[in-house]
């Protein structure tokens, strides 16, 4: 009998079918950070209420194929990809606990896209976009600096926020700023600070006033939590408002647009693959190759070529 069986839509961790003690023993075993195991445990749970909704009593690999295909028609391909991971990793764990088979097993994932969703700036737009704020209040010269930070060094918002003003420290004769990358879990990489976006940064914190080295660099102006940590949230809000102001208004235009920026800006301007790869923080070249290849593909003049022959 498969033991895991749908019988109710109780909770998860209160199920008597997938005991707390179940649950738990899966969650240690995905060890992941806070954001991860609370999206698998969102992405089970959702499993589950769909096998109820659909009368399912004992799930089979034609109904883990079925449950993608309802995700397809939900979701987006990356959404789907990572829920449907979820129910694979929880089977093939499952099974090797002795508690069912892994009916999940070669269920293929869907195909994604390698090409960018979202689009770049080009330098005059980036100069139009950073002239467009009015940098003589201090949210101004706070959106100046994060933005010119961004773009110059294609920190993520996650990083940007993580950071603090201690860790803007001269190495060398240079202004680092020492970040906490993806997947990392201390502050051991560093960003090389550009003497333009380290004045806007001094602009922003001279105005800013005095502040203890470990408070975060940069903080909410919002009445409601002001001088307090921002979050990835509203750095995208900052990011997208500024935008739209400076005439961008395009859903392929966010804040990610900025890393796309600083990685095609560094390949127009002659750094190399390897070195743009090491800037963004990349593991594996290929992931920075589709940058290239977009670059390539922008500038080719197939088409204009071939209009010229037909219509002279």
């Amino acid at each position: 009998m498969n033991s895991l069986t749908v019988q109710n839509r109780t909770d998860l961790q209160t199920s008597s079918i997938i005991s707390s003690e179940m649950f738990g023993r899966w969650i240690d075993f995905v060890e992941g950070t806070e954001k991860t195991v609370s999206t698998y445990t969102r992405a089970i749970r959702q499993f589950y209420e769909w096998a109820v909704d659909n009368n399912i009593q004992r799930p089979t690999k034609a109904d883990i194929k079925a449950y993608r295909d309802y995700l397809t028609q939900e979701h987006k391909p990356t959404t789907v990809a990572l829920y449907l991971t979820a129910v694979k990793r929880f089977y093939a764990w499952a099974e090797e606990e002795g508690l069912t088979e892994n009916i999940a097993k070669n269920v293929k994932q869907p195909k994604l896209s390698t090409e960018h969703k979202k689009d770049y700036l080009s330098t005059s737009q980036v100069k139009r976009l950073l002239n467009s704020i009015d940098r003589g209040t201090l949210t101004g010269k706070r959106d100046y600096a994060i933005i010119a930070l961004m773009v110059t060094t294609g920190m993520r918002t996650v990083e940007i926020v993580r950071a603090d003003i201690q860790d803007l420290r001269l190495l060398g004769d240079f202004t680092a700023l020492y970040y906490q990358g993806k997947g990392r879990t201390e502050k051991a990489e560093f960003k090389k600070i550009a003497p333009a976006v380290e004045d806007a940064l001094r602009d922003y914190l001279t105005a800013r006033g005095k502040a203890d080295p470990t408070e975060a660099l940069f903080t909410s102006s919002a009445n409601r939590n002001a001088g307090e940590r921002m979050t990835t949230r509203s750095i995208s809000r900052i990011v997208k408002e500024r935008l739209i102001d400076a005439g961008f208004d395009s859903d392929r235009l966010t804040a990610h647009s900025l890393r796309h920026t600083t990685a095609t800006q560094a390949l127009l301007n002659g750094i190399s693959l390897e070195e743009t790869s090491q800037l963004l923080g990349h593991k594996n070249l290929t992931t920075t190759m589709i940058y290239n290849h977009a670059l390539n593909r922008a500038n080719s003049k197939a088409e204009s070529t071939i209009a010229s022959a037909i219509f002279g």
